[in-house]
Parts: structure tokens; C-alpha cells; sequence
């Protein structure tokens, strides 16, 4: 089991589960795919593009239920990363947790499976 995180808004994802479907970020609707990261990688994404964001939740979900449209694409320095090319139904986020600031800025992570 390959566990993959997504880091979303508060907001986003509680409408997500009133319309039962998450299209992903401002971020992730302009790339045309939802950004995933393994657990080697959540904590730099979270560092690099979410830094001082106080409104996230970091979903835990298992890739193999993604079927074929989750890709693992080349991004930052030919890591791999996996990308959802396609709406993630809330009930295959089986982990929803606060992602919450330290004072520095950073996000306080969870234990990642």
C-alpha cells in the first residue's frame, strides 16, 4: 500500500464533501491535474508552496485506489510526484487531519503511514 497526501483548504474540502467530488486547488485546476506528494516529499511541498497557511488539511489517501488516473510525473529536481488527473471522491481520503502552525510558519505534521 503506497500511502500519498494532498494538502487541502478548509473550505474547499467541506464543500467537496457537500458535493461529494475535490477538483483540486486554484493551483491544481490551473496544472490540469491534483498535486499529490509521498511522505518524503509533503514537508518540503507544505515549506515551499503553503508556507503561513493557517486553512489546510492534509488528506491521507492510498494511491492504488486512484486507478489510472493517478500519473507519477517529473517534477522538482526529477523526483517523482503523483498527480490525479481527475476529481478525488471524498471517501477515498480515508485520513483528514488539521495541518496546524508551529511559530515559525511551518506546518506541525501528524506521524505519515
Amino acid at each position: 500500500m503506497t500511502i500519498i497526501y494532498h494538502m487541502a483548504a478548509l473550505a474547499d474540502w467541506r464543500a467537496a464533501e457537500l458535493s461529494g467530488g475535490y477538483a483540486g486547488s486554484g493551483d491544481d485546476l490551473r496544472d490540469g491535474f491534483i498535486h499529490f506528494s509521498t511522505a518524503e516529499q509533503v514537508v518540503e511541498s507544505a515549506a515551499k508552496h503553503r508556507k503561513g497557511r493557517d486553512d489546510l488539511l492534509l488528506l491521507f489517501v492510498q494511491a492504488e485506489t486512484l486507478g489510472a488516473a493517478l500519473r507519477w510525473e517529473p517534477a522538482r529536481g526529477g523526483q517523482l510526484f503523483p498527480h490525479l488527473y481527475g476529481v478525488l471522491q471524498p471517501r477515498q481520503a480515508y485520513r483528514v487531519v488539521p495541518l496546524p502552525l508551529a511559530a515559525d510558519g511551518r506546518h506541525v505534521f501528524p506521524d505519515l503511514d
